[in-house]
């Protein structure tokens, strides 16, 4: 990846341990509300969905959008987000 936001960059730069959903790039504020009203309140809550759909980002973007209320672009960012992350740590 040749440009990374300071988001990802920072995401990106250790475990996911127990940070909130927040920290994914990707994510407002909006969207976190979101997710923690659905009991997503951590990172790693939904790094598991993401690999509950075998890292398909598309398939993991339409859910974001369609349950959660994300855009297309807090969609795509944090899948992103999610991929790059797996291919660091795992």
């Amino acid at each position: 990846m040749d440009h990374m936001s300071p988001r990802l960059r920072a995401f990106l730069s250790e475990p996911i341990g127990e940070k909130d959903v927040c920290w994914v790039d990707g994510i407002s504020h909006e969207l976190a509300i979101n997710l923690v009203t659905k009991g997503i309140n951590k990172a790693y809550i939904l790094l598991g969905q993401f690999l509950l759909m075998h890292k398909n980002e598309a398939e993991f973007q339409r859910w974001l959008i369609c349950c959660c209320g994300a855009t297309e672009c807090e969609a795509q960012q944090s899948s992103n987000c999610l991929k790059e992350w797996c291919a660091c740590f795992l």
